[in-house]
């Protein structure tokens, strides 16, 4: 990917969005960290965490609006694929514990030696080394979206169908590993972290690094969105979205190119649970409950269908509600409060924060330039050029 595409698939509201993640990328962690504590623009450690965990979720929210915004995709188990990264990055730090366990067991995890396990499982080997637990955070996910997406848009399955199936597929994996004897924890999961790449993950400077490095994906995550969705390849996405069989008509494999989205959009869900789960400190079965996934659907909805950036906000903005109101006494209702606000938007503002935006702003800023225009060619008649009056 060149810098020319980067650059021209940039535009203002873009550039605006990927300075603002990078400020609270530097100047977050520089508070927390330099700052002393209890000063006014100090910000505590568990805020850092806090929002750390908003800017995993706003990167889930940008793999769904990258394959339901622009190629209609509705996928309600993309809590899968983040659970699954979440997993993958949870088996590392589950192996870096070592012998500091409760039961000292060098190898194994406490869970497995509750269990009287008497060996590592083969699917856990390798995950005592970063870049192989890395390279899992992309495998997994992505693997198993290869495997769905192929058998699924093969059969051209589309619409409700294809939603109904994503939600029965995250729905199946949360039940698999409620199982003790699947290997990972069971319902009570992976927990108890101790050390990421010889760091205290319980230490403001880790936890500082931690939120950073959610930004810098965040960003990353972003320009591969917008150079995608701004290029000819976005084009053709688009067109799925809007008229899949006349797009097949004329000759494009359309099975490909929503099996390069929906794969890559899982790599990206991926990456946003490996990120979640150390700022969290734990992981369980919980993360493929298919509620989440409906949940990350409807922070796209609200910030904005094919923004990319209301996506984003949507995700921030909804679940700093979330933390607001389940933190008093309308906790029980926050459920009822999420359903009302999706109803509400789509009735109200159907394009969602973003879009609305958009679509207000648009249409003010051609009247003005028309207006601005038509200002100019008048001044050029009322004055005449000094050259054609020394003729």
């Amino acid at each position: 990917m060149s810098a020319h595409i980067l650059t021209r698939s940039l535009d203002r509201a873009a550039t605006a969005f990927i300075l603002i993640v990078a400020a609270a990328g530097i100047l977050i962690p520089l508070s927390n960290l330099l700052l002393p504590q209890g000063s006014f623009l100090q910000v505590p450690t568990y805020l850092v965490a806090l929002w750390g965990k908003y800017v995993c979720y706003a990167i889930l929210a940008l793999s769904i609006d990258l394959i339901w915004g622009y190629c209609g995709i509705l996928s309600l188990g993309h809590g899968a694929f983040f659970a699954l990264g979440g997993y993958a990055m949870g088996m590392y730090l589950m192996r870096q514990i070592g012998s500091r366990g409760v039961y000292g067991n060098p190898i194994l995890p406490d869970f497995m030696v509750f269990l009287n396990w008497d060996k590592l499982p083969w699917y856990w080997y390798g995950f005592d080394m970063f870049p192989f637990a890395a390279l899992m955070v992309l495998v997994v996910p992505g693997l198993l979206a290869i495997c769905f997406g192929w058998l699924a848009f093969r059969s051209r399955v589309t619409g409700v169908y294809l939603s109904i199936i994503t939600q029965a597929m995250t729905y199946a994996l949360l039940l698999a590993f409620f199982r003790n004897d699947f290997g990972f924890g069971g319902n009570n999961g992976l927990t108890d972290f101790k050390d990421i790449l010889g760091f205290n993950v319980q230490a403001d400077g880790t936890r500082a690094a931690l939120f950073a490095l959610s930004c810098l994906a965040l960003i990353v995550g972003f320009l591969i969105c917008r150079a995608i969705v701004t290029s000819k390849l976005g084009k053709v996405l688009i067109a799925v979205r809007d008229a899949e069989s006349r797009t097949r008509f004329l000759g494009y494999r359309v099975e490909s190119y929503k099996l390069f989205v929906f794969t890559l959009s899982a790599c990206m869900a991926g990456v946003a649970g490996a990120l979640y789960v150390p700022q969290v400190g734990i992981i369980n079965p919980s993360e493929f409950a298919p509620g989440n996934s409906i949940e990350a659907v409807i922070w796209v909805a609200v910030g904005g269908r094919g923004t990319l950036v209301g996506a984003a906000l949507g995700a921030v903005v909804v679940n700093y509600a979330k933390t607001f109101f389940t933190s008093g006494p309308l906790a029980p209702y926050w459920l009822f409060m999420l359903g009302a606000l999706f109803i509400l938007v789509t009735l109200l503002l159907p394009k969602g924060i973003v879009g609305t935006f958009n679509s207000w702003w648009e249409p003010w800023r051609a009247q003005r330039d028309a207006a601005a225009e038509s200002a100019a060619r008048e001044d050029g008649i009322s004055e005449p050029n000094p050259a054609e009056q020394a003729r």
